[in-house]
Formats: structure tokens, sequence, C-alpha cells
């Protein structure tokens, strides 16, 4: 964030990128360059889905900015490079900032920057940075340790600063629906980088890489229009921005609303989607917008297509149950009652193959998507009306649970899926809302002419 804040301060275009499924840290990109932070993703995504994206964004930008997931080769498993970084940075030809917790560090540094280096032959490093250095002296330390035994140049290193920080909570970083940077924090990051980095060696050190914008190969869906809403509020905000353009590109018109301060929904919908984010941090303020969530609970009996993941899912089912006992009503749409624990339920990701058709697709399409949730479903399945239609497989390839919860034309599930790894579900998606859609008007017409 604090590199972006240079660049953008130097009147450098920046194209901002996350690896990894995380929702969090692309908010805040996009706070700082004003240009949205899209996800790249080694295993959910193929090679040339990412390549497509970066070349898409670059017309517009001067420099790619692409910040890392976990450690440079963690990903996927621990036996390939899957879903790293450092697969990303060879897939798309870009260089590696490598940045190193120095932290009560001496020469040890050395055999770790060493090892990262040697340890992958074909990816390229831009330079190292040490971050949480005691001193200017540490730092100088830290430069002898390197000498005559690593081959990237050391652009610099942070010292410890309390003062810049963001909250945190169980999912992570607070997000930016809640936590806006202010132009302070932004100035204070920019002021970090460019007092301890050498940012002009690093820019002068980056070759030209062709990123001429490549072919749209979107399949468009014909003649369809319909309107979706999606919640978007403190309490929903993980979307990917991927999901919402392929659903634009297939003819669907996004609406947004809040769960929270709206107590209608947008007019005329033919769907809704609900995302993830912190229901249970907002349960009584959801609880307390009754009339919205009596219209979704009405829309769903109708068989509107509906599809909610992990905190969304919750919001569509009957009651959340807080960590401290409270419980607050939420739509009903499912009869489940979910609880929030103190310890994490499930992480990683998982691959769903439809068990049975539903508005995605015809049974055995496999969406590709993640898990990462604090709380799980309390009861067992009672309602012989709801069918489990996903078979999912976690990194090992083991099959888990059924899980996939479908009543009329409602869709609910934990995961977190990526449209970019099966493009044909939204189109599929949207068809269905264009098929309520025609019901719908149908029906209104009938009471007309009656």
């Amino acid at each position: 964030m604090g590199l972006m804040a240079s660049l953008i301060r130097r009147k450098i275009r920046v194209a901002p990128f996350k690896i990894g499924p995380d929702f969090i840290d692309p908010g805040h990109h996009t706070r700082i360059t004003g240009v949205v932070s899209r996800n790249l993703d080694g295993w959910m995504l193929s090679k040339s889905y990412n390549m497509k994206l970066v070349k898409k964004a670059f017309p517009k930008a001067d420099i790619v900015v692409a910040e890392g997931v976990m450690g440079l080769f963690d990903g996927y498993d621990g036996k390939t490079e899957a879903g790293s970084t450092a697969q990303m940075a060879k897939w798309l030809g870009f260089p590696v900032l490598l940045v190193v917790d120095a932290k009560s560090m001496a020469r040890s540094v050395a055999a770790l920057v060493s090892g990262f280096e040697r340890f992958d032959p074909e990816l390229e490093f831009a330079g190292v940075i040490f971050n949480n250095i005691g001193s200017p002296r540490h730092l100088a330390y830290l430069k002898e340790a390197l000498y005559g035994h690593v081959h990237m140049p050391c652009l610099g290193g942070i010292p410890r600063e309390d003062k810049i920080t963001i909250p945190e909570r169980h999912l992570g970083l607070v997000t930016r629906d809640e936590h806006l940077l202010p132009s302070e924090t932004i100035k204070a990051l920019a002021d970090l980088v460019d007092e301890n980095i050498n940012v002009e060696k690093l820019l002068t050190s980056l070759s030209p890489i062709d990123l001429s914008p490549g072919k749209d190969n979107n399949i468009r869906a014909d003649n369809l229009n319909v309107r979706i809403g999606v919640a978007r509020d403190k309490a929903f905000c993980f979307y990917y921005q991927d999901n919402i353009d392929i659903l634009r590109s297939f003819g669907a018109e996004i609406f947004y609303f809040s769960p929270i301060k709206d107590e209608k929904l947008p007019d005329d919908l033919d769907g809704l989607y609900f995302g993830g984010g912190y229901p249970e941090l907002f349960a009584k303020q959801l609880y307390g917008n009754k009339k919205l969530r009596k219209a979704i609970l009405e829309k769903s009996r109708q068989a509107m297509p509906i599809y909610g993941e992990c905190g969304g899912f919750m919001y569509l089912c009957k009651k959340i149950f807080l960590k401290n006992g409270d419980s607050w009503e939420m739509t009903g749409c499912f009869p489940f009652e979910t609880q929030m624990f103190e310890r994490l339920k499930s992480l990683g990701y998982r691959e769903i193959t439809l068990g049975s058709s539903c508005f995605f697709g015809e049974k055995g399409l496999k969406i590709r998507g993640h898990e990462f949730h604090y709380s799980e479903i309390r009861e067992p399945l009672k309602e012989d009306k709801i069918k489990k239609i996903y078979e999912i497989a976690d990194r090992m390839g083991q099959n888990r649970i059924l899980e996939g919860f479908l009543k009329k034309r409602t869709l609910g599930s934990y995961i977190h899926i990526h449209l970019g790894s099966r493009p044909d579900a939204a189109r599929n998606l949207v068809k269905v809302c264009a098929e309520y859609q025609a019901e719908r008007i149908n029906k209104s017409q009938r009471r007309i002419f009656t």
C-alpha cells in the first residue's frame, strides 16, 4: 500500500492487483490508487484468464503492482507452486520485490534471503526490502550480511512504526467499507516508503514487458437484459469485481442495495446476490430491518433466483447465534441456524461439482472457489424440500460432506465461488433470471387482464 501511494504521488498510473482469494486488500488498493483492484489466482483461475486480466488493465496504467499472498512460495499445497505468488510472477513475467521481516534478525537474514533467491532459478528478483528494522545501524548490518551471498539489491528498510496500522478482526483487516483510509494515513504511508526505500532505483531496474491487450474471448449471451440486486454495505462487502463484471457481460444490470439501511428492494428485480462479509457484526441492524427481510423471504418463495455465499448464506438462514449467546433472526429462506465460534471452522480452496442442476448449470459442472469462516450450521437438515447439490473436493482432493443448499431457486453455501473459473455458470444464472423475468411479467399481465 505504501509503494502504491508513493507511485501515485509521482503521478505514475498504477494498476493494482492482489494475488490469492483475499477480498479485503483489494479494497484498500482501490482507495489508494483510485483504480479497482482485482484478484489474480493460479489455482481458481487459468493462466490465460490471469494474463487477460492484467492486459485489460494495462492500457490505462504505467505500472502493475501485484501484492502477493502469504509467503512467496506458499499456495495450494506443499508439493506444487499452484496458487503461489511465485507461480503468478513467472506466468506474467513480473520481477519479485521480496519483503523480509527483519525484526530481531542479524546475519541469519543472509541465509534467509539467499534461500529465497536460489529456491527457484526461474524467478527474477527486483530486490529485497527489510521490514521492522530497529535503526539505520540495524539496516547497515543487514546489508553487510548480504554482501557476497546474495545477488538481489537491498532497496532499503522500513522502520517499526506503530502509528500506521489498520484495525484487524477475525477475518483479517477491517474492510474499506468500515475503515476508509484517511488521506493523512495514505500520505504517511507514501512518506514512509519515500524516506526509506530507493523507489527510483526500483523503477529504473524494471524492464518493459509486453502487455498489449489480448483478444476478448468472452462468449456473450444474446438479447438478455435482466436486473440483479447485489447486497452491498458494511455487512456484505466480499465480492470479486470479476464476478460482477462477468454477470454484466452476459446481460445483467446490477443494482446495489443495503440490507442494513434499505427498507425495500430495488424495483423489478430478476435475481438477488448476497456476497460474504460480516452479518454477525451487524446482526442487530439486519434483524431490525424487518421489511426488507420479509421482502427477501417472499421473493424466495416466489422462486426468484437468489444466491448467497458465506455471510450472505448466513443472512438467508433462519437465525444467527453470536459467540456471546445472543441470537438474531435473519430472512428465513433456509430453515438453518448458524453459530459463530472463536476459532476458524474452515479454510482453503474448494472445487465444486454440481450433483444436480441449478441456476449455475447442469449436473457435473465444476466451479472453483474458496472457504473461510468462523461459523457453522447449528442444526442438521430437517426439511426434505431442500437439496444438497454441491459435491466438494478440498485441496487434498478428498471429497467432503455435501453442501450447496437449494430450495426452489434459492441457493446458499459457505463457499465463495469465482465465476472466472467457469464463466458459463454466470451465463446460466442470467438465463434463469430471464426465465423468472418472463414469469414475473406474465403474472403481472394476467393480474391486469383479470
